[in-house]
């Protein structure tokens, strides 16, 4: 009974423990499930958090004094674009495990440029100058946009593009590319340009026009005598809001260049060809076909290039607004016949004249109508030359009788002029005479003139720049004259006054 007892005591104790072991296993697995339930809980609200989390503000606000400042921060959005993956949490035996297993990284040697430019950076970044890395991108573009305005875009945005990711893209914004101006590649005296270097310029030329230029407006090629049609060309295909072309002492544009223009450029609306060789014959055609929008024209005069004058006369430029056409001071035979009557038919809306050391020969005019107006909208007429003229009174009148709101007159080298045909002008506003006498052959043989009284009543009001350099009027003329300036001039508007070589006196002076 005992032993069976036992037994069965021993059975049951058997019994007991294993129960007892089976219903504490239950609760160390419901204890975990509940530990997991809150640890899978926690995690869930903290990436609720995360994602709900309000980001840093791209912007910075700075008080002043009435107004706040508003700077936005490009360069803040591209911040959120980055994923960077969440580390997990290891023990230390394992990391230290892993790291016994990982072979350790051979050393490499960093040039010595690299070397020199990390340096570089950790100087910075001790000294606090890598202010230039932290500015807002339009800050930037408005410092760019100020050296531009002074220094031009070339070479100067080319070259603070390489100082950093920033710089470059506050260098690559449009904007700053609208006038852009070209110097010639240099090459060594009596070389020639070898051909590897005309691809680079050409490669050069074709990506600025691709990636630079689609809101160029105003482009001017300084010096250069190869690739001229070619950078044209791809200006032109490229840059749909062109509105000025500069060539400056440049060398072989042909009718392929001028035709170009006229097929792509549409807003095209100034050539300035002056001191540089080119087509005559195709820019005769393109004014032909494309004059019409064409309100500004300069060239330097030449036997060769006397059709293109003669092909604004025709009315190749009807909106024709600046006409200017000028001669190199040592050149000879500066004598041109130009036909004014015609002009003011071919171009109504002229504004400014200027036909700077060329001896103007007037063709003569038939009987003037009523119904022609002239120039009526001529702002400056300017016919200065260093070495004679056969302007007239007469030819003066003829040419400006319609041009009431003339405002500046350039007769400088005209002695044939008097101040009895200067007061008969219609202009009753002018406010700059240029009159001098500079650098002429005959200034020794000029004739005394008078009457400088008659121009002082006329224009003392709105006179603000006169220039009488080496006019031989007698000094009691000039003191007349001088003395009517006070009188009539009670606006105070003169700002310039060059009595260089005339006979005034102290006394009419003070």
């Amino acid at each position: 009974m005992e032993a069976s007892s036992s037994g069965g005591l021993v059975q049951n104790g058997r019994v007991d423990d294993d129960a007892a072991s089976g219903s504490g296993e239950n609760g160390s697995r419901s204890r975990k499930s509940q530990l997991k339930r809150s640890v899978g809980g926690k995690a869930k609200k903290a990436k609720m958090a995360r994602m709900f989390r309000p980001r840093q503000p791209n912007y910075t606000i700075q008080q002043g004094e009435d107004m706040l400042l508003y700077i936005t921060n490009a360069s803040s959005q591209f911040e959120s674009l980055f994923w960077t993956h969440r580390s997990k949490k290891v023990s230390k035996a394992k990391s230290l495990k892993n790291q016994k297993k990982k072979p350790k990284p051979k050393l490499e040697k960093k040039p010595a440029k690299e070397e020199e430019e990390d340096k570089f950076s950790e100087h910075q970044l001790e000294s606090g100058d890598s202010w230039g890395q932290h500015l807002p991108e339009e800050v930037l573009v408005n410092i760019f946009q100020m050296v531009v305005v002074q220094d031009g875009a070339v070479p100067f945005l080319s070259r603070v593009g390489r100082v950093c990711r920033l710089w470059n893209a506050a260098a690559s914004s449009l904007i700053l590319w609208r006038k852009v101006t070209v110097g010639h590649c240099w090459i060594q005296p009596g070389k020639s340009q070898l051909e590897k270097t005309t691809n680079k310029i050409k490669e050069t030329v074709t990506w600025l026009a691709q990636n630079r230029f689609s809101q160029l407006r105003d482009f001017t090629l300084c010096h250069w005598t190869k690739n001229v049609d070619f950078t044209l060309e791809a200006v032109s295909k490229f840059c749909p809001h062109l509105h000025s072309i500069h060539l400056s002492y440049c060398k072989g544009l042909t009718a392929s260049g001028l035709n170009s223009l006229g097929m792509h450029s549409r807003s095209l609306q100034r050539i300035n060809l002056q001191h540089s060789e080119f087509q005559v014959e195709g820019l005769v055609e393109y004014l032909e076909e494309q004059g019409k929008q064409i309100k500004q024209m300069l060239f330097t005069r030449s036997h060769k290039n006397d059709k293109v004058l003669a092909a604004i006369t025709r009315g190749c430029c009807p909106d024709l607004e600046l006409l200017e056409v000028n001669k190199k001071l040592e050149s000879k035979d500066t004598e041109l016949s130009v036909c004014f009557q015609s002009l003011q038919k071919a171009c109504p809306k002229l504004k400014i004249f200027r036909m700077l050391n060329i001896q103007i020969q007037h063709k003569p005019m038939r009987k003037r109508d009523e119904s022609e107006a002239g120039f009526p909208l001529l702002d400056e007429f300017c016919i200065a030359n260093t070495e004679y003229s056969y302007m007239t009174d007469q030819v003066l009148l003829d040419i400006l009788f319609g041009s009431t709101k003339l405002r500046v007159l350039d007769l400088r080298g005209s002695t044939r002029i008097t101040t009895s045909g200067l007061a008969q002008l219609p202009c009753p506003k002018l406010e700059c005479l240029f009159w001098g006498q500079y650098f002429t052959k005959n200034l020794g043989f000029t004739s005394v003139k008078k009457n400088l009284h008659l121009l002082m009543e006329k224009w003392g009001q709105t006179l603000q720049q006169l220039d009488i350099t080496n006019q031989p009027f007698t000094d009691a003329d000039l003191e007349v004259a001088l003395s009517f300036l006070p009188q009539v001039g009670e606006a105070d508007t003169l700002l310039s006054l060059n009595l260089s070589g005339t006979r005034i006196t102290p006394q009419a002076l003070r």
